[in-house]
Protein backbone atom coordinates (compact mmCIF):
# COMPACT_ATOMS: atom_id res chain seq x y z
CA UNK A 1 0.00 0.00 0.00
CA UNK A 2 1.32 3.70 -0.71
CA UNK A 3 1.06 6.54 1.32
CA UNK A 4 -1.13 9.40 -0.51
CA UNK A 5 -0.20 12.63 0.53
CA UNK A 6 -2.87 15.14 1.38
CA UNK A 7 -4.06 18.11 -0.42
CA UNK A 8 -2.26 21.81 0.01
CA UNK A 9 -4.43 24.51 1.15
CA UNK A 10 -7.15 25.98 -0.56
CA UNK A 11 -6.82 29.90 0.47
CA UNK A 12 -6.88 29.22 4.32
CA UNK A 13 -8.42 25.89 4.81
CA UNK A 14 -6.29 22.69 4.71
CA UNK A 15 -7.65 19.43 2.90
CA UNK A 16 -7.46 16.66 4.82
CA UNK A 17 -6.85 13.37 3.51
CA UNK A 18 -9.21 11.52 1.94
CA UNK A 19 -10.66 14.66 0.37
CA UNK A 20 -9.07 15.60 -3.06
CA UNK A 21 -8.73 18.96 -4.83
CA UNK A 22 -6.02 17.56 -7.83
CA UNK A 23 -4.73 14.61 -9.34
CA UNK A 24 -1.79 13.29 -7.33
CA UNK A 25 -3.44 14.19 -4.04
CA UNK A 26 -6.25 12.66 -1.64
CA UNK A 27 -8.11 9.76 -2.97
CA UNK A 28 -9.93 10.97 -6.39
CA UNK A 29 -13.47 9.10 -5.20
CA UNK A 30 -13.21 12.42 -2.70
CA UNK A 31 -13.77 15.00 -4.92
CA UNK A 32 -13.91 18.63 -4.02
CA UNK A 33 -12.87 22.16 -5.80
CA UNK A 34 -10.33 24.69 -5.18
CA UNK A 35 -11.66 27.49 -7.31
CA UNK A 36 -10.44 30.84 -7.02
CA UNK A 37 -9.68 29.79 -3.31
CA UNK A 38 -13.09 28.92 -2.64
CA UNK A 39 -13.91 25.20 -1.83
CA UNK A 40 -16.79 23.79 -3.72
CA UNK A 41 -18.35 20.59 -4.23
CA UNK A 42 -19.80 19.56 -7.80
CA UNK A 43 -23.52 17.84 -7.40
CA UNK A 44 -24.30 15.17 -9.97
CA UNK A 45 -25.81 17.66 -12.01
CA UNK A 46 -22.63 19.95 -11.93
CA UNK A 47 -24.23 22.31 -10.04
CA UNK A 48 -21.52 23.95 -7.47
CA UNK A 49 -21.93 24.60 -3.67
CA UNK A 50 -19.66 26.37 -1.47
CA UNK A 51 -18.31 24.48 1.20
CA UNK A 52 -18.62 26.23 4.67
CA UNK A 53 -16.68 23.90 6.92
CA UNK A 54 -14.67 20.50 6.54
CA UNK A 55 -14.75 18.30 10.15
CA UNK A 56 -12.20 15.66 9.48
CA UNK A 57 -12.51 13.50 12.53
CA UNK A 58 -16.46 13.39 12.12
CA UNK A 59 -15.78 12.64 8.17
CA UNK A 60 -18.47 15.91 7.81
CA UNK A 61 -18.36 18.89 5.38
CA UNK A 62 -21.21 21.33 5.54
CA UNK A 63 -22.76 23.40 2.41
CA UNK A 64 -23.47 26.62 2.24
CA UNK A 65 -27.72 26.15 1.06
CA UNK A 66 -28.57 27.08 -2.60
CA UNK A 67 -30.15 30.94 -2.67
CA UNK A 68 -33.69 31.30 -2.64
CA UNK A 69 -35.03 34.23 -5.47
CA UNK A 70 -36.95 36.50 -2.95
CA UNK A 71 -39.31 37.57 -6.64
CA UNK A 72 -40.01 34.15 -6.92
CA UNK A 73 -39.69 31.73 -3.94
CA UNK A 74 -37.47 29.41 -5.67
CA UNK A 75 -34.12 27.93 -5.30
CA UNK A 76 -30.95 28.84 -7.33
CA UNK A 77 -30.86 24.81 -7.99
CA UNK A 78 -34.28 24.34 -9.33
CA UNK A 79 -33.38 24.31 -13.04
CA UNK A 80 -31.67 20.90 -11.84
CA UNK A 81 -34.05 19.44 -9.41
CA UNK A 82 -32.12 20.43 -5.78
CA UNK A 83 -28.85 19.12 -4.82
CA UNK A 84 -28.36 15.98 -5.93
CA UNK A 85 -24.99 13.25 -5.28
CA UNK A 86 -24.03 10.37 -7.32
CA UNK A 87 -25.13 7.32 -6.36
CA UNK A 88 -21.90 5.70 -6.14
CA UNK A 89 -20.89 9.09 -3.92
CA UNK A 90 -18.89 7.84 -0.96
CA UNK A 91 -20.96 11.02 0.26
CA UNK A 92 -23.95 11.34 1.78
CA UNK A 93 -26.63 13.80 2.95
CA UNK A 94 -26.42 13.20 6.66
CA UNK A 95 -29.57 12.37 9.11
CA UNK A 96 -28.55 15.43 11.00
CA UNK A 97 -30.21 18.28 8.43
CA UNK A 98 -33.98 19.47 8.83
CA UNK A 99 -34.67 20.16 5.41
CA UNK A 100 -37.37 22.73 4.71
CA UNK A 101 -39.25 23.37 1.99
CA UNK A 102 -41.23 26.00 0.35
CA UNK A 103 -43.73 26.97 -2.16
CA UNK A 104 -44.78 23.62 -2.23
CA UNK A 105 -48.49 22.33 -4.14
CA UNK A 106 -51.01 20.64 -2.49
CA UNK A 107 -49.95 17.20 -2.87
CA UNK A 108 -47.35 17.45 -0.49
CA UNK A 109 -50.56 17.82 2.19
CA UNK A 110 -50.35 13.93 1.17
CA UNK A 111 -46.55 13.41 2.50
CA UNK A 112 -45.42 12.35 6.19
CA UNK A 113 -43.84 16.05 6.04
CA UNK A 114 -44.71 18.33 9.43
CA UNK A 115 -46.86 21.03 6.94
CA UNK A 116 -48.64 22.55 10.25
CA UNK A 117 -48.43 26.10 11.18
CA UNK A 118 -45.57 25.04 13.78
CA UNK A 119 -43.97 24.00 11.18
CA UNK A 120 -39.66 25.06 11.07
CA UNK A 121 -40.42 26.56 8.18
CA UNK A 122 -43.07 29.22 9.43
CA UNK A 123 -40.25 30.86 11.77
CA UNK A 124 -37.75 30.50 8.38
CA UNK A 125 -40.00 33.02 6.82
CA UNK A 126 -40.59 35.45 9.69
CA UNK A 127 -36.74 36.60 8.33
CA UNK A 128 -35.89 38.78 5.72
CA UNK A 129 -33.93 35.96 4.20
CA UNK A 130 -37.18 33.66 3.59
CA UNK A 131 -39.73 36.52 3.45
CA UNK A 132 -39.88 36.00 -0.64
CA UNK A 133 -41.34 32.48 0.43
CA UNK A 134 -44.25 33.94 3.08
CA UNK A 135 -47.52 32.69 3.47
CA UNK A 136 -46.58 30.23 0.52
CA UNK A 137 -47.31 26.14 1.61
CA UNK A 138 -43.85 25.09 3.47
CA UNK A 139 -42.96 21.95 5.24
CA UNK A 140 -40.38 20.45 7.08
CA UNK A 141 -38.28 17.06 7.39
CA UNK A 142 -35.35 15.57 9.28
CA UNK A 143 -33.68 14.02 6.60
CA UNK A 144 -33.86 9.85 8.70
CA UNK A 145 -32.04 7.21 7.14
CA UNK A 146 -35.07 5.32 5.57
CA UNK A 147 -34.84 8.32 3.23
CA UNK A 148 -32.66 8.50 0.07
CA UNK A 149 -29.42 10.10 1.17
CA UNK A 150 -28.30 11.22 -2.18
CA UNK A 151 -30.82 14.23 -2.86
CA UNK A 152 -33.22 16.99 -1.58
CA UNK A 153 -35.78 17.26 -4.55
CA UNK A 154 -37.51 20.58 -5.34
CA UNK A 155 -39.42 21.15 -8.73
CA UNK A 156 -42.02 23.03 -10.86
CA UNK A 157 -45.51 21.42 -9.37
CA UNK A 158 -43.82 20.20 -6.46
CA UNK A 159 -41.67 22.65 -4.13
CA UNK A 160 -39.59 25.15 -5.81
CA UNK A 161 -37.47 26.30 -2.81
CA UNK A 162 -35.68 24.89 -0.02
CA UNK A 163 -32.80 25.37 2.57
CA UNK A 164 -31.69 23.30 5.68
CA UNK A 165 -30.29 23.98 8.87
CA UNK A 166 -27.99 21.21 11.04
CA UNK A 167 -29.27 20.15 14.60
CA UNK A 168 -32.24 22.16 15.01
CA UNK A 169 -33.93 21.84 18.27
CA UNK A 170 -37.93 22.84 18.10
CA UNK A 171 -37.08 26.15 20.95
CA UNK A 172 -34.25 27.16 19.09
CA UNK A 173 -34.84 31.07 17.76
CA UNK A 174 -34.63 31.08 13.88
CA UNK A 175 -31.69 34.08 13.95
CA UNK A 176 -29.47 31.05 15.65
CA UNK A 177 -29.80 28.31 13.61
CA UNK A 178 -26.68 26.55 11.69
CA UNK A 179 -27.74 26.36 7.69
CA UNK A 180 -25.71 23.85 6.02
CA UNK A 181 -26.51 21.06 3.84
CA UNK A 182 -24.19 18.62 6.10
CA UNK A 183 -23.09 15.57 3.86
CA UNK A 184 -20.86 12.68 6.02
CA UNK A 185 -18.33 10.54 3.91
CA UNK A 186 -17.67 7.31 4.06
CA UNK A 187 -13.80 6.27 4.73
CA UNK A 188 -12.21 4.99 2.05
CA UNK A 189 -11.32 1.29 1.42
CA UNK A 190 -7.83 0.99 1.73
Amino acid sequence: MSYVEACPRCGNVEIPYPLSTRDGCGDSRYKIYCNNDVLEFMSAEGFYYRILSINPFASRLVLSPPLIQSHSCSSSDLGIGGIRLDDGSPFNISTRNTVMLFNCSANILLSPLNCSSNSFCRKFEALDVGSGCKDTLCCHYLKDSSMNSHKIRVRFGGCTAYTSVIDVRPNDPAEAWNYGIELQWEAPHL
